[in-house]
């Protein structure tokens, strides 16, 4: 892997693992978005924003709200661009069958996110009865820097859940390429039109509606007519 795509990768997964609950929250952090941002910043936001759809359809109903902690689809979305970025042009195949491949190497280390972002709550936790005592104190300068610690640590946990799925990634990649991709693309159809279904199934399963095997049963049979019309 190019260097330089690593270390963008790596500024922009910083950046947007912020975004997700410690400051900002503009919603740049959601796939679909930090996708092809991660893309521009490297070089082909086209393919960003094919990984980002991908992931943002497992991730529908999953969001980092109050004590839930997903596994953390940010990073996902931006190792899985700069995988299928970095590995462009490397294997006989190109398009979407190369993007899925990368998609599907990064997300089982999505788990990674949830460790590490449970480790910077505990981290901060402990931070918030320091400056409850800095604030009784009237030490604001201490307030502040232990404010400041705690966006570090956010920080160093999107770096790291980056790091830990990129550079495996990678290796997987490289290692398991030319062995899996053949054997991909034979199902390829097949695997992009789980994603959307997951992707409803998901949504469903968290929604309080009495009816909702009929819309998921009217949600498959329209993905279907769709894919037959195409």
């Amino acid at each position: 892997m190019p260097w330089s795509e690593f270390f963008i990768g790596a500024l922009a997964a910083l950046v947007l693992g912020l975004d997700r609950t410690a400051a900002g929250q503009f919603m740049v952090s959601r796939p679909i978005v930090a996708g092809p941002l991660t893309g521009l910043l490297i070089g082909d936001p086209l393919i960003g924003l094919q990984v980002g759809a991908l992931v943002e359809l497992l991730w529908l109903g999953r969001l980092p709200v109050g004590a839930a902690i997903p596994p953390d689809d940010t990073q996902v979305a931006v190792s899985g661009t700069v995988l299928a970025v970095a590995a462009s042009g490397r294997f006989s195949v190109e398009g979407t069958l190369l993007i899925l491949f990368c998609v599907l190497v990064a997300m089982p280390l999505a788990k990674v996110g949830q460790i590490f972002d449970r480790l910077a709550r505990n981290r901060n936790g402990r931070l918030i009865r320091q400056a409850e005592a800095d604030l009784a104190a009237g030490r604001l300068r201490s307030l502040e820097r232990r404010h400041l610690r705690g966006l570090t640590h956010f920080a160093l946990a999107g770096l790291g859940t980056y790091v830990l799925i990129t550079a495996p990634g990678w290796a997987a990649v490289l290692v398991a390429g030319q062995t899996l991709l053949p054997t991909l693309g034979k199902v390829e159809g097949w695997l992009l039109l789980a994603f959307p279904l997951v992707g409803t199934a998901t949504i469903l399963g968290t929604m309080n509606v009495s009816r909702s095997l009929t819309l998921f049963t009217a949600s498959f049979t329209t993905v279907l007519l769709l894919l037959w019309l195409l």
